[in-house]
């Protein structure tokens, strides 16, 4: 499967945030050298997540749940074991925003634990 390119303002977007999320993160503690699980998750029709969900294997992820909300929108939460320093996440969100355009579904973000102590 080749993957798609990624709209270059979007990815900058996403990167803005994810800054956030990392300086946080750090303030917390976090070893971001240490591998933790990373979930992420997307929304969109319920086909589209269907065949997101069976094929999630081939991106490193794993599913956790799938969540409808109050206004019957549904989400699919994945997770996989990885690094969170910069480039494993400016990685991640690339992906994750190729598989938005390869399954027609919207990325939603990432988060996780900070993780404080001795490497596993």
């Amino acid at each position: 499967m080749s993957l798609p390119e990624v709209d270059q303002t979007r990815f900058e977007q996403e990167w803005l945030g994810d800054q956030d999320v990392l300086a946080r993160l750090a303030e917390g503690g976090d070893r971001p050298e240490l591998e933790r699980l990373v979930d992420v998750s997307f929304a969109g029709e319920e086909d589209a997540l269907d065949q997101l969900a069976e094929e999630a294997g081939q991106f490193g992820f794993s599913v956790i749940e799938r969540e409808e909300n109050e206004d019957g929108g549904i989400s699919l939460f994945l997770a996989r074991h990885q690094k969170a320093d910069a480039a494993s996440i400016k990685a991640l969100t690339l992906q994750c925003l190729q598989i938005e355009i390869l399954y027609d579904v919207e990325y939603e973000g990432w988060g996780c634990a900070a993780e404080t102590g001795p490497a596993h």
